[in-house]
């Protein structure tokens, strides 16, 4: 079917709504306001001579393919459509000389479209830098994945990467009002179906941001609205559960991850549950996240609050004692008590100081006096000499522990708050005291 056929020839399609209502132009398309509102970003790309070569990303029924034909339309250029999961290097080849050929005639510009990109290894990637170079192609690549893994290097700096995100529920709440109305879509039905606002809202909750599932479902729901109206519960019903978009392995999984970890960072604990509600839901792995918290629990929380280790790495073994569903209660605690506990990274801060100082300085002699005394030779050679028994003085003395050319060295800095303030007045107490034993090279004498 040619997308850019009139709305007459569209209406007696039997294709499925989605393609019936794939906007024809740029100014059908909705959702995507920061990028072709006035001044956007996509906008001032096409404003120029020349149409650049693109990378749409974004997750599936965010319009690239769309976006893609509607480009080739604004530029008067063939819409070459490849998908690099059913061709290969082969047929990139065939396309390219006719697209030499199309060129050589005067025929204009080809806008070669590859969906999937992503799935062409590097080296299949190198394949379309000639001809996008000498302008035989203008090349739009499509994918879900971080085209910074996904693409060589050499690809990306040729093309603009565009980010696609989610169409607004709101967007999509005008769309299949339109397709309610328009000839393409079900305008043209003489029997018409009964859906109220809130039915149509709940289609678009129920989209996720996906253009093509929203259309499709109201396609679903309209037939079977024809004789009686749904109510919400009957379209929920009827549409199944919500599958959310999460790809375990991808840029989802690891910016809900992200977002998890920085809320409960940033002491919000209804931010983290929502997130890790969202992590339950799209199936990952909750001793995954269980043990996210443990390290959370150590970096960020730390000594401010030293009951946090103990009660996540109590969760990651409940959590694989019981298992899904019940886990959610355990991991529901845990994140409630590590978001709303005092935050410290002064212990993560500390170990990463001191191993950059050992990378530097490398193996620096053990001061004489903390050194293992076993045989006699090693003693008269004043290993262990002067070392004081903290137990035996009131449990501390104002020695040095640090190798001479690190004396005074301070990698452990503990906040003012939560548990550590406490750490942080004894450790100002001793480190005054062995600043004051400072008038010698020889160990501190007992305090």
């Amino acid at each position: 079917m040619d997308l850019f056929a009139s709305p007459e020839s569209d209406s007696s399609s039997k294709a499925p709504l989605a393609e019936r209502m794939r906007p024809r132009t740029l100014d059908e398309v909705v959702g995507h306001d920061a990028l072709l509102g006035d001044g956007g970003t996509l906008r001032a790309l096409l404003a120029g001579p020349d149409m650049p070569s693109l990378i749409f990303w974004g997750p599936p029924g965010s319009g690239k393919t769309t976006l893609a034909r509607a480009l080739a339309k604004l530029g008067s250029a063939h819409f070459e459509p490849f998908s690099a999961v059913l061709g290969g290097v082969k047929e990139v080849r065939e396309i390219v000389e006719r697209a030499r050929q199309r060129k050589q005639r005067g025929l204009g510009k080809t806008l070669l479209f590859v969906d999937e990109i992503h799935r062409f290894n590097k080296g299949q990637q190198d394949a379309f830098l000639p001809h996008v170079e000498d302008g035989t192609l203008v090349l739009v690549g499509a994918t879900t994945e971080n085209p910074s893994f996904a693409l060589n290097a050499a690809l990306l700096s040729r093309c603009r990467v565009i980010r696609l995100e989610p169409i607004p529920a709101s967007s999509l709440l005008a769309l299949m009002k339109k397709a309610l109305i328009d000839r393409r879509g079900l305008g043209e039905r003489e029997q018409k179906p009964l859906l109220s606002d809130d039915v149509l809202e709940a289609i678009a909750e129920h989209a996720d941001g996906d253009a093509r599932r929203a259309l499709n479902d109201l396609e679903v729901v309209a037939q079977a609205s024809l004789r009686r109206p749904l109510d919400v519960v009957e379209v929920a019903k009827l549409l199944g559960a919500k599958v959310l978009r999460h790809d375990k392995d991808g840029d989802q999984h690891y910016d809900l991850t992200s977002a998890f970890i920085k809320s409960m960072r940033g002491s919000d604990p209804d931010a983290a549950l929502y997130y890790l509600a969202r992590l339950l839901e799209a199936g990952d792995d909750p001793r995954f996240i269980a043990r996210r918290m443990i390290i959370f629990a150590s970096e960020d929380v730390g000594n401010a609050d030293p009951r946090a280790l103990g009660l996540a790495v109590d969760a990651l073994q409940a959590v694989a004692a019981i298992g899904m569903p019940e886990a959610r209660i355990i991991l529901g605690q845990g994140v409630a008590y590590l978001a709303t506990a005092p935050k410290s990274n002064a212990a993560y801060v500390a170990i990463d100081q001191a191993i950059a100082t050992v990378q530097k300085t490398g193996a620096l002699p053990v001061p004489l006096h903390l050194r293992n005394a076993p045989t006699k030779l090693m003693a008269e050679l004043g290993h262990g000499a002067r070392y004081h028994y903290p137990h035996d003085h009131g449990g501390f003395v104002p020695d040095h522990y640090l190798p001479e050319a690190l004396r005074g060295r301070v990698f452990y800095d503990p906040a003012g708050h939560g548990y550590e303030r406490h750490i942080a007045d004894r450790l100002d107490g001793w480190r005054a005291a062995r600043r004051a034993a400072d008038t010698t090279d020889e160990p501190g004498e007992p305090g």
